[in-house]
């Protein structure tokens, strides 16, 4: 599907919605889903299934098909003519936007992370551009966000916009991401600044919660600038009584000079004890924490702390089963509350993003 038209009402401030909005329908046979793709741009598209109020009024839409596993392609060039033309146009979707609780009757969490284009890190296994395309990053995402069972979003400004506009968010909890200062392979990549999402910027566009990347290397004087910073924007956002979760790690430098998290019981352990206490209250403090590098050691990290937290994806490689089994067990502990995982299920081995996405939401 094309995304919707921006007629010459345009210089009016009004968008064409409606009927205004043209469509050309992919053909779809039955069972066709985004499996047999290596992440390429060919093939099905995502569709979420119903086109948003949100949608409507920016002319733009992302929905048609009669199974969930197929869908529209996203016009570039039509959202670069919103943005172009009328970039208040976001501000606005992000005010009509249906909010839901963070939490559902299950008390669960599913949310799908996209935010790892903004510290440079593009690559999924040996991919080393995979998350480059933007288009079919959104299209990915869009469909992720229309399974049954997804919560959510995490991501930066510019992705988040794209989805606003796209009229994907509505029903959604939508969490920006702070930092992104720390980019991937750069000197300074453990004095990760706070280039992303302010709280003042969550709270006016309605979103419900902030994520922030805190990595610690006891040899790297940047790791102390990330902790104060981290404070600060835990204080920030319990002001405005909104959830923030930090993701902490003990991290290393290789002999050649490449960070390495550590995964080993004790630093997760460490890095738990030390965010869990950043801050003057930890009220709204959630963790998103990863599995440690043993499984059965997960039942002792987690006795380290009260806070609520969720579990990462980080990088599978080809053994997704593999990863389910790490989620499946961690997730019986009574401080995990769900999973943010992103590359692992947007750019899946066998490239069905749908059956990924299925599969962890079936966990919980």
């Amino acid at each position: 599907m094309r995304a919707g038209r921006v007629t010459g009402a345009e210089h009016e401030g009004q968008y064409e919605g409606g009927d205004g909005v043209t469509h050309a329908h992919g053909e779809q046979g039955d069972g066709d889903d985004v499996s047999g793709h290596e992440g390429g741009t060919t093939g099905n598209r995502p569709s979420t299934g119903t086109r948003s109020a949100t949608a409507t009024a920016t002319g733009i839409s992302t929905a048609t098909g009669t199974t969930p596993s197929t869908g529209p392609r996203v016009d570039i060039s039509e959202l670069v003519r919103i943005r172009t033309r009328h970039p208040e146009a976001i501000a606005e979707a992000a005010a009509r936007r249906v909010r839901r609780p963070l939490l559902n009757d299950t008390g669960r969490l599913m949310i799908v992370a996209a935010d790892h284009p903004a510290r440079g890190a593009l690559g999924v296994g040996d991919r080393k551009f995979a998350m480059a395309n933007r288009a079919e990053l959104l299209e990915r995402l869009c469909l992720a966000l229309s399974r049954p069972g997804v919560d959510g979003v995490l991501a930066t400004a510019d992705i988040l916009d794209d989805l606003l506009l796209l009229g994907a968010l509505d029903g959604k909890v939508v969490m920006g991401s702070m930092n992104r200062g720390g980019l991937q392979g750069a000197s300074f990549e453990l004095d990760d600044r706070f280039t992303g999402h302010r709280a003042q910027d969550i709270e006016r566009l309605r979103f419900d919660a902030g994520k922030l990347l805190l990595r610690i290397d006891y040899d790297d004087p940047g790791s102390l600038t990330t902790l104060e910073s981290t404070a600060r924007a835990i204080d920030d956002m319990a002001a405005r009584r909104l959830p923030l979760f930090v993701e902490p790690f003990i991290s290393r430098r290789t002999d050649e000079g490449k960070l390495r998290n550590d995964l080993s019981a004790e630093a997760v352990i460490k890095s738990i004890a030390i965010s869990s206490g950043l801050g003057g209250t930890s009220a709204y403090t959630w963790l998103k924490l990863p599995v440690t590098e043993n499984p059965d050691d997960m039942a002792q990290v987690m006795e380290t702390s009260t806070l609520p937290a969720v579990l990462l994806g980080g990088e599978v490689g080809d053994d997704q089963d593999g990863a389910y089994e790490k989620w499946r067990g961690a997730l019986q502990l009574p401080t995990v509350r769900g999973l943010v995982v992103g590359r692992s299920l947007l750019y899946p081995p066998d490239g069905d993003v749908a059956a990924a996405v299925d599969t962890a939401v079936g966990l919980l």
